[in-house]
């Protein structure tokens, strides 16, 4: 089921665009999870929690916040942007052990593109995909920041994330928020929760994640 097929984006990034809005995510977690009106059963633990969101709303910081907490060991890898003179240039991966690459710059020259920016795969494989690998090996949190149009031009980077859902370890990541079909599938993956972060509910769900990670046993 989870042998996908290869789809190329010439686009510009998800993030913001074609946005399923908070309440429908939320109502549409309430149907998979079983809860609702009249229903008060405990829903089912989920390995993974994956956010999409707006930019601008802290995906990035919250996850960042929530690894802090850690007592035992995360890897992975987060995006932060590249800017110069207030102009934003492109993307660096950085994982969690300090290693950093970058990921997309308007100065790659690359067949991979995503608006402006040229996508360097090589890079994203040999940084983000080991830093995935290594953290289903040897972490308690495997964190993937993120799952967007850049990174699922890599069939391995699809295949790592696959396998890191599917470890039984919690995972915890950002997720493109625009329909994808891969993207999509992960979504929908039984071990998954998705919950759309807002400015509005960025303290409730930083302390649900919490609750998650603290029943896990991740953290203190």
């Amino acid at each position: 089921m989870w042998d996908l097929l290869y789809y190329s984006c010439d686009e510009q990034s998800e993030k913001g665009r074609h946005a399923e809005t908070p309440a429908q995510d939320e109502e549409a977690g309430d149907q998979e999870e079983g809860r609702g009106p009249g229903r008060e059963e405990a829903r089912p633990m989920k390995s993974a929690w994956l956010l999409p969101g707006r930019p601008g709303v802290g995906k990035t910081s919250l996850i960042r916040e929530l690894v802090a907490r850690v007592k035992g060991k995360a890897g992975g890898f987060y995006t932060e942007e590249i800017r110069a003179g207030g102009a934003r240039l492109g993307f660096r991966l950085v994982t969690l052990d300090g290693q950093e690459t970058t990921l997309a710059h308007t100065s790659i020259r690359s067949p991979h593109r995503v608006s402006r920016y040229g996508v360097d795969i090589g890079g994203l494989e040999r940084v983000g995909v080991a830093a995935v690998q290594k953290a289903i090996a040897e972490s308690d949190l495997i964190v993937i920041d993120e799952i967007g149009k850049m990174e699922l031009f890599s069939d391995k980077f699809r295949q790592a994330v696959t396998q890191a859902v599917a470890s039984g370890k919690r995972v915890l990541g950002t997720i493109m928020l625009s329909p994808h079909p891969w993207a999509d599938a992960i979504k929908s993956h039984p071990g998954v929760r998705v919950v759309a972060l807002t400015r509005e509910n960025r303290g409730r769900v930083l302390a649900d994640i919490g609750s998650w990670l603290e029943e896990a046993g991740v953290t203190a």
